[in-house]
């Protein structure tokens, strides 16, 4: 942390504690956030906060991004994702993109004018994203798009889609290749209903849909077909690492949630917090979030230093979210039945933290990423 990275942090938490808290029950009830919430982050220098000026952004690095994804999940604010918008589309934008498409799309997403979402995620491939089946057949200067994903992120108030699409069905891996969508009004694109979901309710998550979609050829990502796997993997670390301080983050508000509970509570004529199973439990749980964070801390300096390998991130995001879930386990069980009602913070950390070991690649497979590595 420096000055600099103070003052965002204490804008950031302004922002989510002020304008965002007070409305998460309604928009969890009408499951996505207020457009307008976009546009006031943009106001505030919260969206694209590590893209260069030049393209509208903030200026900074990682560590800003970082920053804000810590305040935006101490706040427990999931109701719209500023880590798919401007910690993964927008820098696929900046690090592949050509000049004409970072100058178009980059300014309206650092205002909150456009906001955007990754469509990777099929039906039937899930996180195996050489078996995608979208297709993107060149047509001229088109490309015709047909196929479906599911689990969009900022899916319903997206106006630009980043999409994974075969561009040859017979290439596996070398097949796959990466098109921006300007979908706004655009004909053969359908979104599907606002998803349920046990957790993260105020998330919109929608299907998409594309049937002969026509897409200029010019907004293939890198000027080449065939890019987008090795584009996607490189990436994904980014991705990884923010899921991974997020969980970090939330793990440690549930261990403070529960610390002024258990002070507070009375049980047997005495604090729950002198219980011997009551301390030793929060020590546990405290240790994991300290070693968490310890190994956050670590990662994103190798991140910003360009040294954060993909099993590391692999690792980062696998047993954060992991230990994650475990300490809000831990946590609601020292609430009591106070834990099980919603009007408590934690009953919700625990619908909402589950997902963060399946996004952003399973679990199971950040395993088998870290045992490839292993026996090379």
């Amino acid at each position: 942390m420096n000055p600099e990275l103070e003052m965002l942090r204490d804008t950031a938490r302004r922002f989510f504690e002020t304008e965002c808290v007070p409305h998460q029950d309604d928009w969890a009830r009408q499951k996505h956030a207020d457009r307008g919430i976009w546009r006031r982050a943009g106001e505030l220098g919260l969206l694209c906060a590590g893209i260069p000026e030049a393209y509208g952004g903030g200026g900074g690095g990682f560590q800003h991004e970082a920053v804000i994804c810590e305040e935006q999940m101490r706040a427990q604010v999931n109701s719209f994702s500023l880590n798919v918008h401007s910690g993964i589309v927008a820098h696929y934008l900046l690090v592949y993109g050509s000049e004409a498409q970072k100058q178009r799309w980059l300014p309206r997403m650092a205002a909150g004018d456009l906001v955007a979402a990754i469509a990777m995620t099929e039906p039937g491939a899930g996180t195996d994203l050489q078996r995608i089946k979208t297709s993107a057949v060149r047509d001229g200067d088109h490309y015709v798009i047909n196929g479906a994903k599911t689990f969009i992120t900022n899916g319903l108030h997206a106006g630009l889609v980043c999409i994974a699409v075969k561009t040859d069905s017979q290439a596996g891996a070398k097949g796959v290749s990466l098109v921006m969508v300007e979908v706004d009004g655009l004909p053969g694109f359908r979104r599907g209903k606002l998803l349920d979901k046990i957790g993260q309710q105020g998330q919109d998550t929608v299907e998409l849909f594309f049937s002969d979609m026509r897409v200029p050829a010019a907004n293939l990502l890198g000027g080449e077909e065939g890019r987008g796997f090795a584009q996607l993997m490189q990436q994904l670390p980014r991705e990884r690492l923010l899921l991974a301080i997020g969980s970090a983050t939330t793990m440690q508000r549930a261990v403070d949630e529960t610390l002024a509970y258990v002070c507070e509570r009375q049980v047997f004529g005495a604090p729950l917090m002198a219980l011997q199973n009551t301390r030793f439990k929060l020590a546990e749980c405290q240790t994991r979030a300290t070693v968490a964070r310890t190994f956050v801390d670590d990662c994103v300096a190798r991140l910003a230093a360009g040294t954060l390998d993909v099993p590391t991130a692999a690792m980062a995001k696998w047993w954060v979210t992991d230990a994650t879930c475990q300490v809000i386990d831990e946590c609601l069980q020292l609430h009591g039945g106070y834990g099980y009602m919603v009007e408590y913070p934690i009953s919700r950390m625990y619908t909402d933290a589950r997902v963060g070991r399946i996004y952003g690649g399973a679990n199971e497979v950040m395993k088998e990423i870290i045992a490839r590595a292993m026996a090379r």
